[in-house]
């Protein structure tokens, strides 16, 4: 019994949905998001609601009910109201500037790191250190901001680096002088 696949998903009059076959598309305000069902599985509109069924009662059609619900259910919230991500940086010089369709960042190399920045993705940097990243995309959205915490992780020694707001980073002691 899936708890979560047998929840239908409401779908809030701003967003419009078809449903031919396999494939389930999804427009709303903040944009148009599309997905290929696998075909195990089926999902109906009744009422205004998605409907996602399985056929069968093996391992796979039981993983792939829940996980094709928590995807529609992204996708119907992302159309209508958007995800975001924001990302912080710490450290002395280190900055980020949206510069046309690139984010460059200063991260304490000899260079710039220039991000090219997805069509879907809105990205605006707020502070010079404060990072938001924008898009209708649950999976999209999250991927471009760990992509952009790729280039400088944070490190455990002085913090330093591109985090996530809200990120525990765990702190080391640095090495201390032994007097004899």
């Amino acid at each position: 019994m899936s708890r979560i696949g047998n929840k239908s998903i409401p779908v809030p009059d701003k967003a419009k949905v078809s449903v031919s076959g396999q494939n389930v598309k999804i427009e709303g305000p903040k944009g148009k998001l599309e997905f290929d069902v696998h075909p195990r599985i089926s999902v109906a509109l009744k009422d205004n609601n998605l409907v996602v069924t399985r056929g069968g009662d093996a391992r796979q059609d039981r993983s792939l009910h829940g996980m094709t619900r928590s995807i529609l259910n992204s996708m119907v919230i992302g159309s209508v109201s958007g995800f975001q991500k924001r990302l912080q940086i710490e450290g002395v010089g280190f900055k980020a500037a949206v510069q046309g369709q690139n984010l460059n960042l200063s991260l304490g190399y000899s260079h710039p790191i220039l991000y090219p920045i997805p069509s879907d993705i809105k990205i605006t940097v707020e502070e010079a250190t404060k990072i938001l990243v924008e898009g209708a995309d649950k999976h999209k959205v999250g991927q471009v901001a760990a992509d952009i915490r790729a280039y400088y992780p944070p490190e455990p020694y002085k913090g330093k680096g591109v985090r996530f707001v809200g990120e525990n980073i765990r702190r080391k002691e640095g090495k201390t002088a032994q007097s004899k």
